[in-house]
């Protein structure tokens, strides 16, 4: 049973009903949102980081060896990866890099920025590039 407040001193909880002796919280009730003499919002940080997506956004890293379900001398664009839901509309939308990392077998044509080494391999497996 819940104790009774303010009932005399033989309560238990009489006088000053376990609320101490003056100040705010003794004398009424304080809003949730009350921090003191700085405002809640004051006292959060700035927001950082994402303001700028040309800056803060980086672009979607594609290995060559994910390339080889394409069929030989196949021309490679975002509109390919998309349809082969390698890469979704999102992450197209904030650019692709492809990368040497893996082999690649067959003679393809890519339209997309590509990596020194994996400019090297394309070459050597007889492909080309033709980013601008």
């Amino acid at each position: 049973m819940k104790k009774r407040l303010g009932r005399g001193i033989g309560s238990g909880k009489g006088k000053t009903s376990g609320r101490g002796t003056k100040g705010q919280k003794a004398r009424g009730k304080i809003p949730a949102t009350f921090t003191g003499s700085l405002p809640l919002y004051k006292k959060l940080p700035l927001k950082r980081g994402k303001g700028n997506l040309k800056v803060s956004s980086k672009p979607k890293i594609i290995n060559l060896n994910k390339l080889n379900i394409f069929k030989a001398k196949e021309v490679i664009d975002i509109a390919k990866l998309l349809d082969e839901k390698i890469i979704s509309l999102k992450e197209a939308k904030k650019g692709i890099k492809i990368l040497g990392n893996g082999e690649i077998e067959k003679a393809l044509t890519i339209k997309l920025p590509v990596s020194d080494s994996a400019r090297k391999k394309i070459e050597k497996a007889g492909g080309k590039i033709e980013y601008a």
